[in-house]
């Protein structure tokens, strides 16, 4: 009896108190345009050039929050769903339900039941909007009720209902960190707020009064709450037990677990983590969406094509030549889950082949050389200070006297070599770092004669980059991922004249010259005008192919993020099918057109005598042009043996089968007709001999039998 009297007095109390209230003024509320604006999501958005969203990415860790939903875009459902279970007279009190809160009083006093809070929605949001009405240690004070009420009553003068029950259901916590109906929806159940079901909403609900709350307690509440609208509503036909089965089973599909929130789109992760900042709401970028979608789908598709060869990982860069702008930035093809972060076009690689058209550009430019030059492609033995350095073309075959363009287009490597002896290693190092390649940073020596071959590291953004500056005559220009905006871009400067840079292009697009090694029918021979290069690095773990068009340049790479070696997948069959489906693509619907020589460059007749390559129409700076190109001096001099020298040592590796190990001999200069004796008997050395120890002799004759050079070597050790 002594609690009910004092139940009683506490409800009296509380009335009269809240009664002698009314006439205090509480400070004026924020309008609800100034609340709605000042809503920021803790997720960046990146758009594309055309304003586009491409890229959602998080950059607030204190919470996630979606952007504003608008009351009319939210579930009808979720919203009868709300009110019921946080205020049922909401419509009809004006900020304060004097008759709930002296229930609750009355209830709590009484110690009849479980604790009952009287907040109504508009209290509640008065105390998100402020946060030094919120409770302290679990509790509000008697002074924070009060202005609690105060502002409740502000906002219901100021606000429409609508606004308060949209304000509430932004700003409100559903679950976990999952702030406002929007990331609720996503993180939950996968979908905009329009489209939350009468079940669902039951359980979004249910988590506002217990938002950590385990599934099973969400569930029972939620169905006594779905099972209260539909008899309230007049809709209790059906099963109610089958109804709170749907229900539960929901709650621990999605309740029991910890939320995730989705992107609504991710097309460009490795851009929105260059771009989004703290701070950022949201960022327009050079990014085509569409360009970038295909890009990343012909990607993954190639990757699935080599599956079983040790390939997992890729990245495509397409650019602007004119602008330097960025069209597309596919840092990763995303299939591989140990490397989501790794971005493949600033990560540094070994640059293989690459590097050719620069070393070639270079001796144009120093008219050291013109595209119809002679090189020997035969064995070369260089001696260097870390020992014997040997060069090999790809297949190991040589093809004797080549013209430069042949020796470029069908990347030969001994002639490359041989064109850095010419150019000297130090000037080509310097070159390579005004065509932007930063990671070259030490001397010449330190790089040797392999730098032709692409021994030094390198990045694809670097490497479309110094493409593009070929395909603009020479003129490097630093590239961007954002618009300029009106904002006056860095002079361009020049690295290479514009003829050696047109020659180079046109030796890059010539399928015939390619057809040596690659053949006439090959990825790269597109239906219009493109210069383009591939590469392999050392033991298969980066393939390269960088061309360009005159409007776009393209870069592929395609490996293996933790520098494991592929298995038998070079440049022109891993990276060059995705930069031609890429350049088609970009090129649809267009007819490129040939670049126009320059001023400096001529076109002439030249012939080769001897006839070591048809003649044909040439381009040359003017004043280096020849109408015949002959072979002088010791060009028909009789070939030697250039590997084994003589008294050569050569060692077995215990640890290699026997059927693994090979020695190739070489001649130069190189000669068909010329044949292979060892120990007295003829060997055929294209397919490299099978080694055995002991002291061996070996002889090259012609096709008469006549000794043309001779050699001891000696082999250690024995094989396994």
């Amino acid at each position: 009896m002594r609690k009910r009297t004092a139940a009683i007095a506490l409800a009296v109390l509380t009335v009269i108190l809240a009664v002698s209230t009314l006439g205090r003024g509480a400070p004026p509320p924020r309008t609800h345009a100034q609340v709605r604006a000042a809503h920021q999501s803790s997720e960046a958005r990146l758009l594309d050039r055309h304003g586009a969203i491409i890229h959602e990415l998080r950059i607030d860790e204190r919470g996630r929050r979606l952007e504003w939903t608008p009351i009319e875009a939210i579930s009808p459902a979720l919203i009868e769903a709300v009110v019921h279970a946080e205020d049922r007279r909401f419509l009809g009190h004006h900020g304060v339900d004097w008759l709930g809160a002296a229930a609750a009083l009355w209830s709590n006093a009484a110690g009849d039941g479980a604790r009952r809070g009287a907040s109504t929605i508009t209290m509640q949001l008065a105390a998100q909007l402020d946060p030094a009405l919120r409770p302290r240690d679990g509790k509000r004070t008697l002074a924070q009720k009060w202005a609690q009420i105060e502002r409740a009553r502000g906002l219901e003068r100021a606000w429409t209902k609508a606004q308060i029950l949209e304000a509430y259901l932004n700003l409100i916590t559903y679950r976990g960190e999952l702030q406002g109906i929007a990331a609720a929806s996503r993180g939950l159940f996968e979908k905009e707020p329009g489209g939350i079901t009468r079940p669902e909403a039951a359980l979004l609900a249910a988590l506002i009064r217990a938002p950590n709350a385990g599934a099973g307690r969400v569930a029972r509440r939620a169905c006594t709450l779905e099972t209260q609208l539909r008899v309230e509503g007049g809709t209790g036909a059906g099963d109610p037990a089958a109804g709170c089965r749907r229900i539960e089973a929901l709650a621990y599909a999605v309740v029991g677990r910890i939320p995730r929130l989705r992107p609504s789109a991710a097309l460009a992760p490795h851009v929105a983590r260059l771009l989004l900042k703290p701070g950022s709401v949201s960022v327009r970028s050079t990014i085509d969406a569409a360009v970038q979608r295909h890009a990343g789908e012909v990607l993954r598709h190639q990757l699935l094509q080599l599956d079983g060869r040790n390939v997992r990982d890729g990245a495509v860069l397409v650019v602007d030549n004119a602008s330097g702008e960025v069209l597309a930035y596919v840092g990763n093809a995303g299939n591989n889950p140990d490397a989501v972060y790794v971005d493949g076009i600033r990560a540094m690689r070994q640059a293989g082949s690459t590097l050719k058209p620069f070393l070639y550009g270079l001796a144009i430019d120093q008219r050291r050389m013109t595209a119809a030059s002679l090189l020997e492609d035969a064995p070369v033995n260089l001696l260097t200070p870390t020992g014997l350095y040997v060069p090999q073309n790809y297949d190991r075959q040589f093809r004797g006297w080549v013209s430069a363009r042949t020796a470029l287009a069908s990347s030969l490597n001994v002639p490359a070599v041989r064109t850095l002896m010419v150019v000297g290693v130090e000037a080509f190092a310097d070159q390579l770092r005004r065509s932007g390649f930063a990671g070259i940073t030490e001397s010449g020596d330190y790089y040797g004669y392999s730098l032709a071959l692409g021994s030094a590291e390198v990045s694809l953004w670097q490497l479309v980059n110094a493409y593009r500056t070929l395909a603009n005559g020479g003129r490097y220009g630093a590239m961007s991922l954002q618009p300029a905006d009106g904002a006056a871009a860095a002079p361009a400067r020049r690295v290479i004249t514009p003829g050696a840079a047109f020659i180079v292009g046109d030796i890059l697009a010539d399928r015939g010259a390619r057809a040596a090694t690659f053949g006439l029918d090959n990825p790269v021979a597109l239906q219009f005008p493109a210069a383009v290069k591939t590469g392999t690095s050392k033991d298969m773990r980066d393939n390269w192919c960088i061309g360009y068009s005159q409007r776009y340049t393209v870069g592929v790479w395609v490996g293996n993020f933790n520098g494991e070696a592929m298995h038998e997948v070079s440049g022109i069959t891993g990276a060059a099918p995705v930069w031609a489906e890429v350049m088609q693509y970009l090129h649809r619907g267009l007819t490129p057109a040939a670049p126009t020589p320059p001023q400096s460059v001529v076109a002439m007749r030249t012939d080769f005598q001897p006839r070591v390559e048809p003649a044909r129409q040439e381009f040359y700076l003017r004043g280096t042009e020849m109408p015949l190109v002959a072979l002088g001096g010791d060009a028909a001099r009789a070939p030697r043996i250039a590997y084994p020298g003589e008294g050569a040592i050569l060692a077995l590796d215990p640890d290699i089968p026997a059927a693994r190990q090979r020695v190739f001999f070489a001649m130069e200069p190189a000669s068909s007709a010329a044949r292979w004796q060892l120990d007295g008997a003829e060997v055929a050395a294209g397919d490299g001999w099978h080694p055995r120890g002991g002291e061996h002799a070996l002889r090259l004759v012609d096709a008469e039998g006549r000794v043309l050079d001779q050699v001891r070597f000696l082999v250690r050790g024995r094989a396994p």
